[in-house]
């Protein structure tokens, strides 16, 4: 059912201060708070709940926990435990009073973000109407842009052929002992074993006794796997149980290091890619490929995120900007002029009205577009906070879903960091601008006084 709206205890409390009278009304968090549409957030996000059964956690309380998690780059526990303490948390979330205790359940933070999905990106919509509205982001701002691609690594471990190996056998014996199917022998114990040699030889370079620790494993998971099938022949809901997990420990015994085309990275992630940039210090990373739009000027209160998707099958860049440009003037509502790209976009597929430069590029360029063309590595430290301040250096979210998700949440979570950053520097403009006037004053009616000031 649709999120209940948010209800105030509006009789007289004699022994509960109510927040706003406790707090710094001049915080930057209030301050945010007090710009942020919550009823037309509640209004977008309401077409995603039923008319009928029991009414979803308020829209305000669930948006502002995911919005502080991303600005502050908590865990969805931690966010859950900051809130408990912090009135400021509270005040973010729509409540009157200090709560003493979390009012609803920690869970349902991932519920919102499996239902919500790529509906999420009225966040981001949210997030440059505010900028524009605080005098951060101009709508000229938008005219311009630039694109780039990163990888947003998965929570997995580096994978190689023993560790997957194990991962299979171990999942198996697991998997038939929740199960009641007897096993002639598991080889949890021998695998272990194996695993362990086969990364000490792989670390001495004495490759020939790796492969033969890899050739081991590879006997028993074909051991294990034509035992369970033995036993559970006949059975439909056996056979419907085993079938994922029999599956991946086919692709996994078959798959070689030097093949081409789809591996299994991760047995809990199957999603996971294997993508290399050309990095020195990290040649291939395991994860999605993230597509990063930003402003190409940096703006007053600096450089905004306009658009970020997730894109699996390791697609080419330049097949991409097509898709990219036509959701960020979707989401922007406004018609981009230039395009700065680098040169992973050649032979790219954007529309023709469109004007794409490439880092490099000579022909149409005049003095004008070679400034901005320079500004196009602006993006690459916006890419760096993201994983750094946000969670897109590690996705800790699960699935194909989970990807798109966190991409979008950790976009969001820089445009509003950048606007707290932004709403401090006015509100210590205005204070100085005050105390200057007072100072002012007293000089001109009162002289000893305004040392005072001063001081």
């Amino acid at each position: 059912m649709r999120p209940r709206k948010h209800e105030t205890d509006r009789s007289e409390d004699l022994f509960r201060a109510r927040l706003d009278q406790i707090i710094n009304m001049r915080h930057e968090l209030v301050l945010l708070a007090q710009r942020i549409d919550w009823d037309w957030i509640d209004a977008k996000l309401s077409e995603a709940f039923s008319a009928r059964g029991r009414p979803a956690t308020e829209t305000r309380f669930m948006i502002g926990l995911l919005l502080l998690k991303q600005i502050y780059g908590l865990s969805d526990e931690a966010v859950c435990e900051r809130w408990v303490n912090d009135p400021y948390f509270q005040y973010f979330t729509g409540e009157s009073f200090f709560q003493h205790r979390l009012v609803h359940e920690r869970s349902s933070l991932t519920h919102w973000r499996q239902r919500l999905g790529e509906r999420l990106e009225i966040l981001l919509a949210e997030s440059l109407r505010v900028a524009h509205d605080s005098g951060a982001l101009k709508k000229s701002d938008l005219a311009r842009i630039t694109v780039d691609t990163t990888v947003q690594p998965k929570n997995v471990t580096h994978p190689t052929d023993a560790k997957l190996l194990l991962t299979a056998i171990n999942k198996l014996a697991e998997q038939a002992k929740e199960l009641g199917v007897p096993l002639r022998q598991s080889y949890v114990r021998v695998a272990k074993r194996a695993a362990v040699m086969a990364g000490r030889y792989a670390h001495a370079k004495q490759f020939n006794r790796r492969n033969r620790m890899l050739k081991f494993l590879r006997t028993r998971l074909g051991r294990l796997r034509r035992d369970i099938q033995r036993k559970i022949k006949g059975d439909r809901t056996l056979e419907a149980a085993f079938a994922p997990a029999l599956a991946k420990s086919a692709q996994i015994r078959l798959q070689r290091q030097n093949q081409r085309g789809r591996k299994l990275y991760s047995w809990h992630a199957p999603e996971t890619e294997c993508i290399g940039k050309g990095k020195a210090h990290k040649p291939y990373e395991f994860g999605c490929k993230v597509s990063i739009t930003t402003t190409n000027r940096r703006c007053k209160g600096g450089q905004f995120v306009l658009h970020a998707k997730a894109f699996h099958g390791n697609p080419y860049d330049g097949h991409t900007l097509k898709q990219v440009i036509e959701e960020t003037q979707a989401l922007t509502g406004r018609e981009v002029e230039r395009i700065y790209v680098d040169k992973g976009y050649r032979g790219h597929k954007a529309p023709k009205p469109l004007r794409v430069f490439q880092s490099g590029q000579r022909r149409g360029v005049t003095a004008a577009i070679k400034r901005e063309l320079q500004r196009r590595a602006a993006v690459e430290p916006v890419i760096g906070h993201m994983k750094s301040d946000g969670h897109l250096g590690r996705n800790f979210l699960k699935g194909i879903l989970g990807d798109q998700v966190n991409a979008i949440l950790a976009a969001v979570g820089h445009n509003f960091r950048l606007l707290l950053r932004w709403l401090r520097l006015v509100l210590r403009l205005i204070i100085h601008r005050l105390r200057g006037a007072l100072v002012r004053t007293a000089i001109t009616e009162h002289p000893p006084q305004a040392l005072l000031l001063a001081s």
